[in-house]
C-alpha cells in the first residue's frame, strides 16, 4: 500500500509531506521540527475532543491522565509504526546506522510532522481522520483507572502502616545504545522480589511493578 493510501490522503504539495518525513540529521535547514510543533498542538485538540465526548462523566484529573496516555511519544510512535511511516522516513547515513528507522523519539516526531502536513494540506478534518485511524486501538484500550503501576503499587503500600515503599534496583543493562534491554528488581516487604524488563528504565520499573500488583492485589 503506498504511503498516500495509509494516510489517506493525496498531497496537493508534495513538498509538505517529503518536509513532514526529513529527520534534522538529513537536514537541519528544512527538517520536520516546525511540523512537528504544530502536529502536537492539533493531535491535541483532536484526542481533547475525543475524550470530552467519550466520557462524559469524568473529571478533568481522569480525562488528563486518559490525555498524557494517548498524546505521550510511545502512542505517537507506535501510530507512526502501525500507520508504516518508518520506512519513509529521510535521515542521515549515520542516523540510519544507529537504527534511526527504529527510535521511538523519531517515530514520534515524524508522526506529529505528518499530522501537521495533513492538517495545512487538507484541513482539520484530513488530520482527525489519520489520528482516528491510528489511535482506535490505543483508544479502545484505555482503562476506567489510568493510574501507572508504579503509582498504583506506592499507593497500596501507603495505604497499609508498617509497609515500606516499593524499592526498584537495576539488575542488568544489556544490548546496543540504540535497542537496549533494561532489568530491573522489585521489592516490597512481606512478598517476594521481582524482576521487570523493558527497553527503558522506567519500563522496567513498569514491568516490575506490575508483577508485585498480581501478588499484593486481591
Amino acid at each position: 500500500m503506498a504511503l498516500a493510501d495509509k494516510l489517506g490522503h493525496k498531497f496537493k504539495d508534495p513538498n509538505l509531506l517529503k518536509r513532514a518525513l526529513t529527520h534534522a540529521s538529513a537536514d537541519a535547514v528544512t527538517s520536520n521540527e516546525r511540523l512537528e510543533f504544530l502536529g502536537d498542538r492539533v493531535l491535541g485538540l483532536i484526542i481533547a475532543e475525543k475524550l470530552h465526548a467519550f466520557y462524559p462523566d469524568d473529571a478533568e484529573g481522569a480525562l488528563a491522565l486518559k490525555f498524557n496516555a494517548l498524546a505521550r511519544g510511545a502512542a505517537c510512535a507506535k501510530a507512526a509504526t502501525d500507520a508504516g511511516l518508518a520506512e519513509h522516513v529521510i535521515l542521515a547515513n549515520s542516523e540510519k546506522s544507529a537504527g534511526g528507522r527504529d527510535k521511538p523519539a523519531i517515530l514520534s516526531g515524524v508522526c506529529e510532522a505528518v499530522i501537521a502536513a495533513l492538517y495545512l494540506d487538507g484541513g482539520m478534518e484530513v488530520a482527525r481522520a489519520f489520528v482516528e485511524r491510528y489511535w482506535a486501538t490505543q483508544f479502545d484500550e484505555l482503562s476506567h483507572d489510568m493510574r501507572d503501576a508504579k503509582t498504583r503499587l506506592q499507593e497500596w503500600s501507603q495505604a497499609r502502616p508498617g509497609k515500606d515503599a516499593p524499592v526498584y534496583t537495576l539488575k542488568e543493562r544489556a544490548g546496543p545504545d540504540h535497542a537496549p534491554r533494561f532489568i530491573v528488581e522489585a521489592k516490597v516487604s512481606g512478598f517476594d522480589a521481582v524482576t521487570g524488563e523493558g527497553g527503558s528504565k522506567r519500563q522496567a520499573e513498569q514491568d516490575a511493578a506490575q508483577k508485585l500488583l498480581s501478588q499484593v492485589e486481591p
